[in-house]
């Protein structure tokens, strides 16, 4: 494993910063559009899927519009999976749940988005609407009336007005596959998921490309997030896209992995950090990470019963690199997730901090 360093001042986000935030978008709100308040903001790409993904979104969104999620489309479970075998159309979730959370629409609208319309326990037949999440059929609808699916998916992004850009990290469905401990083999991102003892993922089919805005962003962004999100499920899926690796290899951003804050029933039951590490150099993608963010809140706890436990931050101290920043990143009131705000502006300080080295000489960089 690459060696790693531990940074242990807390970057904890103090009162002032939140106000000055805060303020700042509701003055631009009070002389006109808050837009214009965020587009000297840094080019981020933020990878993933899943609720890690739409989580780290909602704290981006009033910190920079120059965001753009590259979402994962391997998902064959719930209302995606429907459409996905129905209309042959890539997986949809994923990429709705981020527009929602980027979405600069009103509350009502956002809550239409994530509306599933209801299903009787037992019935996995298709039934019109049964079991569907409302943006998926409009993400759908609109991929119908293009007759393309990126090309839908960025009538999405408009239609919604979106602040940033949400993209799918490819044009085409994925299909995820495992390899388990005791050597079967697992197809499918809804029963990997459940599974335990994984010692490997890969994708099919293995040389799609990915799509030209998601490499484009990655190489242009001033930061790249990795997570948080279902490590084999979410992230993983994304970060093997052929063209994806290699925007990462060649990008001059700042690259950080927000591990997640608890561990999953099934996929990382029992992870401690350095295993979550431990997968991303058993798929060849350690390297591609310059700083570690794990929380540091003693007092997060996970909820009685609730089927996870905190990820133990277990990492050498005389390693160096990617460098481990500790912090309190955790939701207070759900204390297996992210705050979303906690963490953007987190993940600010560390770009304001790596910005002067980012402009500074090639050969002063690398000394």
């Amino acid at each position: 494993m690459s060696s790693i360093a531990i940074d242990r001042q807390r970057r904890t986000m103090d009162l002032s910063e939140t106000m000055d935030l805060t303020e700042t978008t509701a003055r631009a709100a009070q002389h006109g559009d808050p837009k214009r308040s965020l587009a000297g903001g840094p080019r981020i790409a933020a990878i993933g899927g899943g609720t890690g993904l739409s989580t780290l979104l909602r704290g981006l969104k009033d910190c920079s519009i120059n965001t753009t999620a590259v979402v994962t489309v391997a998902d064959d479970g719930g209302s995606s999976g429907m459409l996905r075998t129905e209309l042959g159309l890539p997986p949809v979730g994923d990429l709705r749940a981020c527009i929602a959370a980027l979405a600069d629409a009103e509350p009502a609208m956002t809550r239409l988005l994530q509306y599933r319309f209801p299903q009787d326990p037992g019935d996995t037949s298709s039934n019109g609407v049964s079991g569907h999440v409302f943006g998926n059929l409009l993400i759908a609808a609109l991929c119908a009336i293009e007759g393309d699916f990126e090309e839908g998916v960025r009538q999405s992004n408009s239609v919604l007005a979106v602040r940033g850009k949400v993209v799918p990290v490819a044009g085409e469905a994925l299909t995820l596959h495992a390899e388990m401990a005791d050597g079967r083999t697992v197809e499918g991102q809804s029963l990997i998921g459940a599974s335990r003892d994984i010692r490997r993922v890969w994708i099919s089919p293995s040389h799609v490309a990915a799509s030209t805005e998601a490499s484009d962003s990655i190489g242009t962004a001033e930061l790249i997030v990795l997570g948080p999100g279902s490590l084999y499920t979410s992230l993983l899926p994304s970060l093997l896209v052929p063209g994806i690796q290699a925007a990462l290899e060649a990008a001059s951003g700042l690259r950080v992995y927000v591990a997640n804050v608890a561990t999953q029933l099934g996929e990382t039951e029992g992870y401690t950090l350095a295993q979550h590490l431990g997968a991303l150099h058993a798929h060849g993608l350690g390297d591609l990470v310059d700083v570690v963010v794990a929380n540091d809140n003693p007092r997060a706890r996970v909820p009685p019963g609730y089927p996870s436990s905190p990820v133990v931050v277990d990492l050498p101290p005389e390693q160096r690199r990617p460098r481990l920043v500790l912090a309190d990143v955790v939701d207070d009131h759900n204390a297996h997730h992210h705050d979303p705000l906690k963490l953007a502006m987190l993940l600010m300080r560390l770009h304001r901090e790596h910005a002067p080295l980012r402009a500074a000489p090639a050969a002063i960089r690398s000394a």
